[in-house]
């Protein structure tokens, strides 16, 4: 017989450690049994005349697929649905700006995120974005520290304006932000050379450096595993 198998969701992210329901269901109107199949700690089961819910418990792995199969009439039918587990940042911690020459440092600290390259790192200017740092191509799986250091290139117009750090995560449609208490652009002891140089150089410069145990691979983006 002809009959389809529905596992719903059929995607979902839960925070590391957390626990989802899935139901399995089917067209079959006297199904012969209904079965499981996944990696993941299970829990309570639920059951109605033609659906199973069945509780997935302390989801760590960065993607699960789990399986659902009935039977109808002799016939074994299945779906598939994946669990992906993530984890907001601890914090997100923008130092005090530091002016150095006509360049103020910022760095952000963004602790304890899952996966890495699902993240992406924007400094904001009074509420204008100044840089953005997509993530993607670091692929570990493992909860990890990320330190974004940026070169702003000082201008009149920047002193005492708020700056703020935030972590954007997207798992498919999932959206989740963090942000960092604001900190404030310090003001210089101005010179006339200064003046000057702000006034025709307004571009700014950004580097990357990524760190991983002791492996230098670009400027300025750093990531380690945390403490």
């Amino acid at each position: 017989p002809l009959f389809w198998v529905r596992l719903s969701p059929d995607f979902k992210a839960v925070p590391l450690g957390g626990s989802v329901w899935l139901n399995c269901s089917s067209s079959c109107p006297l199904p012969e049994g209904s079965s499981l199949r996944t990696e993941l700690r299970r829990g309570e089961t639920l059951s109605g005349p033609r659906w199973v819910s069945y509780q997935l418990l302390d989801v760590r792995a960065w993607n699960s697929d789990v399986h659902c199969f009935v039977t109808c009439a002799g016939e074994t039918r299945g779906a598939t649905a994946r669990i992906t587990a993530y984890k907001q940042p601890t914090s997100v911690i923008l130092e005090p700006p530091v002016l150095m020459g006509s360049d103020y440092t910022l760095r952000c600290h963004v602790t304890h995120v899952f996966p890495v390259g699902f993240f992406v790192v924007t400094l904001r200017r009074g509420g204008r974005v100044i840089y953005s740092e997509s993530l993607e191509r670091f692929t570990g799986l493992d909860l990890a520290n990320v330190t974004l250091t940026y070169l702003l290139r000082s201008r009149p117009g920047d002193f005492g304006q708020p700056v703020t750090c935030h972590a954007r995560l997207n798992l498919d449609g999932l959206v989740v932000l963090s942000s960092s208490a604001p900190a404030t652009l310090p003001v210089p002891a101005w010179s006339p050379a200064s003046k000057a140089l702000a006034s025709t150089s307004i571009a700014a410069f950004v580097g990357i450096f990524l760190v991983v145990g002791a492996l230098s691979l670009r400027k300025y983006l750093s990531m380690q595993p945390p403490a």
